[in-house]
């Protein structure tokens, strides 16, 4: 049998990004919600999903608005405004084999963000990872962060097929997001068709919906109100019970 997990992120980026994924929750497919601990609009996303039960993991931010930890102490991740480079400063870096970021100051931002994480919610996150930046310190930084709160780290490199979660091995399906003729219908049906069955797969989504703030800071734009159209298509739940799929969350591994 195929288990397949739906995980919405971006919680926070935006309120209207948050009306996106708490309707793929409450009406969709959605089980598992990644939360950018470090943006404004966080407490409102939180607020929305009130009473659903939804598991929620940190999405950790190192790219976009202002960071949680004491802009001192962290240059290196920091423009001349005080905002998180970009995630386009990091692909920059990446194409020419650099890095702009100290471990140490990593590990800071991390650390506070999961700080700010428990602050808001009351909870440890039920699971570990980052928001999609190309940089081994990102990764490094949030399995230190993870050792030393026994945290549940999931522990894959954007464009890798497998990981792992809290040290077990789980598959991504391949993202299509970003591809201006994205057919959320079709990446399913390929994602079923090529899961594995020997582990979890995870299914990555970024619903929501747009406004001026999205349009200006983030390269995936439309396509997110087609994942929340799509998740909350109930012929797509239906399939997927066809299929025998079943639907976990990350508290369920």
């Amino acid at each position: 049998m195929v288990r397949l997990l739906f995980r919405a992120d971006d919680l926070g980026y935006s309120e209207t990004v948050n009306y996106g994924i708490e309707k793929t929750v409450r009406q969709g497919l959605i089980g598992s919600v990644g939360v950018m601990p470090n943006m404004p609009a966080a407490i409102h996303g939180l607020q929305l999903l009130e009473g659903t039960g939804v598991c929620l993991g940190q999405h950790t931010n190192i790219c976009l608005g202002k960071p949680c930890a004491d802009p001192a102490r962290i240059p290196s991740l920091l423009d001349e405004n005080g905002n998180l480079k970009s995630s386009r400063a990091y692909r920059e870096a990446w194409k020419k084999g650099e890095c702009f970021t100290v471990l140490d100051e990593m590990v800071l931002e991390i650390e506070a963000q999961y700080q700010r994480f428990v602050e808001l919610t009351g909870i440890q996150p039920a699971y570990f990872e980052g928001h999609a930046v190309l940089s081994h310190h990102l990764q490094q930084g949030l399995a230190i962060v993870a050792e030393r709160h026994g945290l549940k780290y999931s522990d894959m490199f954007p464009g890798d097929e497998t990981g792992r979660f809290a040290g077990k091995p789980i598959a991504a399906c391949a993202m299509h997001s970003m591809e201006p003729d994205y057919d959320l219908w079709q990446a399913l049906r390929d994602a079923v068709d090529k899961a594995r069955t020997d582990m979890p797969n995870v299914f990555v989504c970024h619903p929501g919906y747009l406004d001026a703030f999205l349009l200006r800071s983030s390269s995936l734009t439309v396509n997110r109100t087609k994942e929340v159209e799509m998740l909350c298509d109930p012929a797509v739940a239906r399939w997927l019970r066809q299929q025998d799929v079943e639907l976990i969350r990350y508290s369920d591994l």
